[in-house]
This record gives C-alpha cells, sequence and structure tokens, in this order.
C-alpha cells in the first residue's frame, strides 16, 4: 500500500472516530440536560465581569450565602434540603459558582484568585451587609480568602468538610498544564470529560464519598448532579481542567493567622480523613470550633438535613 493511500486510510478513520464522539458528546449532553432538575426558570442572576452568575434569594432577616462544593456536578441544588427551612429565619442567599450550574462557564483558566473576587464582590453589589456564609468542600478556602482581604464583608463562617490543607496547597506542574489543554481540545477533551463525569461515575461518588447511608440517596439527586455537569454543552469541562491541574488550588495558612471571624467547621464522622483535615485548620487557628453529624459523609447538608440545620442555628446564633 502506498503511503499517499495510507495517510488517506489514516485520515478517514480519524475523521470517523472524532465524528463519533462528537455525537457521544452530544447524546451525553441532550440526556443529561433534557429534564431540568436544576429549575433555571427559578433563579435571578448577577452580571459579573466574567459571566452571569446564578442565585437564588429567600426569606427575611440576617443574610446567610451558600457557597456549594466546587465540582462541577454541584451546584446551589446542594441546598435544596435545607435553604427553605433556613429562610424562615434568615435572608438566604444560594449562589452558582461561575463554571458550575446555572451560570455562565466561559472559556478561561478557573483560579482560587477568582472566585476569592466573585464571592466578595457578590456580597457587596447583591447582599449588600456583611453576612454569614456556609461553604461546602473544596470552596472553603474562597470563602477564608475573602475573610483574610477584606474583613467588612463576612462574618460567621461554617465549613462543611473543608479539603486536606496539604492536597490544597499543591500547585501546577508542567505535567498537569498539559492535562488542562488536553481538556480544552474541542471534541477530544470533551469525550474524555464525558467518559470522567457521567451519570455512573457521579453515582458512584454518591455511594463512596457523598453518603454514608445508601438507602438515603435520592436518585433525583444524582440526575441534577448530572445535568449540572452538562449545562452550556459541557463547558463545565474547562473547570475540570483547572482543578485537575490545581489552578484552583490556595495555601490558606497565612490567612488562616489573620482571622477573627467565628470559624467553625461541621464534618461527617462517616469518613475518618474529614475529622483529620478539619484537624488540620483547628491547629493553625484553636478557636476553630469542630461539629461532626455521624453516620454521614461528604454531604451532611443533604444526607442528614435535620441534624444539620440544628446545627447552623446554634453555631449562627449571636453569641454576643
Amino acid at each position: 500500500m502506498s503511503i499517499k493511500r495510507k495517510l488517506g486510510t489514516a485520515a478517514i478513520f480519524t475523521g470517523a472516530l472524532i465524528g463519533t464522539m462528537h455525537v457521544v458528546n452530544r447524546i451525553f449532553n441532550y440526556i443529561s440536560t433534557a429534564d431540568n432538575y436544576l429549575g433555571e426558570d427559578e433563579y435571578e442572576f448577577y452580571d459579573w465581569r466574567f459571566g452571569r452568575i446564578a442565585f437564588k434569594k429567600k426569606g427575611t432577616g440576617k443574610p446567610v450565602l451558600l457557597v456549594h462544593d466546587l465540582n462541577v456536578c454541584s451546584s446551589l441544588y446542594e441546598w435544596h434540603k435545607i435553604e427553605n427551612k433556613l429562610s424562615k429565619t434568615n435572608t438566604v442567599y444560594s449562589v452558582d459558582l461561575l463554571g458550575c450550574g446555572c451560570s455562565d462557564r466561559p472559556i478561561l483558566t478557573y483560579t482560587n484568585y477568582l472566585y476569592v473576587q466573585m464571592i466578595t464582590d457578590f456580597i457587596k453589589h447583591v447582599i449588600g451587609e456583611k453576612t454569614d456564609v456556609i461553604v461546602s468542600g473544596e470552596s472553603s478556602s474562597f470563602v477564608l480568602m475573602a475573610c483574610s482581604n477584606d474583613e467588612t464583608i463576612i462574618n460567621h463562617v461554617i465549613m462543611i468538610n473543608p479539603p486536606d490543607m496539604i492536597k490544597l496547597a499543591k500547585i501546577p506542574t508542567k505535567r498537569l498544564k498539559l492535562v488542562k489543554y488536553l481538556f480544552y481540545a474541542p471534541v477530544i477533551g470533551t469525550f474524555i470529560y464525558n467518559m470522567k463525569i457521567n451519570r455512573r461515575t457521579i453515582s458512584e461518588d454518591f455511594a463512596s464519598a457523598y453518603f454514608y447511608d445508601l438507602n438515603e440517596i435520592d436518585e433525583k439527586d444524582i440526575l441534577a448532579f448530572t445535568e449540572a455537569s452538562q449545562k452550556e454543552k459541557t463547558h463545565s469541562k474547562y473547570l475540570y481542567a483547572s482543578q485537575v491541574s490545581r489552578f484552583t488550588n490556595a495555601n490558606v495558612v497565612c490567612c488562616l493567622n489573620k482571622l477573627n471571624n467565628s470559624i467553625f467547621i461541621i464534618t461527617g464522622n462517616g469518613n475518618p480523613e474529614n475529622v483529620l483535615s478539619a484537624s488540620q485548620y483547628q491547629n493553625h487557628l484553636p478557636s476553630i470550633e469542630i461539629i461532626g453529624i455521624d453516620k454521614t459523609k461528604k454531604m451532611p447538608h443533604m444526607e442528614n438535613p435535620k441534624q444539620f440545620l440544628d446545627e447552623v442555628k446554634i453555631l449562627l446564633s449571636d453569641e454576643e
């Protein structure tokens, strides 16, 4: 076979392969977003400099901002089991981070400092007064750094299972930067993202990491998380690429040492690593109080919302 014929065959095969990937990507996107579990019609939007930020506002009283975990599958839906009850005593703002939920997903490198600025601007321009914050998982560092940068915007802070501080401090490497560009590839990058993030892998995360009691897992929650991962033509892959490349990481030791806020950590004691990670923060700032909820893992606010709310009401009460 001549070289020209070989090259022609390779080109046809490559084109067919990429075409198949494109079709698979479209099918993934259509199936995942067809049912509108996130209820986008109910949202308000804040026109931020890097894109529109989706949020909900409910209730009256002292403001509380709910910030979901930094995860392409997560969104303000994460708070759906507690926001209504919390809004009976507070003005509750729940927000979709840039690149998540129903917020915009611009093509850029998502960094810790981007989210610090987003949270700061949202509090200043939307809430308009000092607020308490409840924050989940990987987003905890954004709130701590926002507190450190501007002491006028945040009052009490409740972190839910913040990440291991040693892992959080790791910086991007040359190899990880190449991984980031691979995910940015139009068809192939989207296909790889869909193999990593899909209904099956999300179901596995719920069973292995998110919930302690598998009987508490609601199929609707899995579908809502799957939909969030596929919104806006799967542009969540840009956030995912930034995360796996460690661009959203930051060393929070310095800012912890500067904080005077009342800070609490709620852990899901069903995973011992959650308690160990919380202890790292307390070692650097001994005034941090740790409260554990038994028989829960990563999502105690979803798995045991009643006990979670009971703890929140105590922690956010005015102690002064």
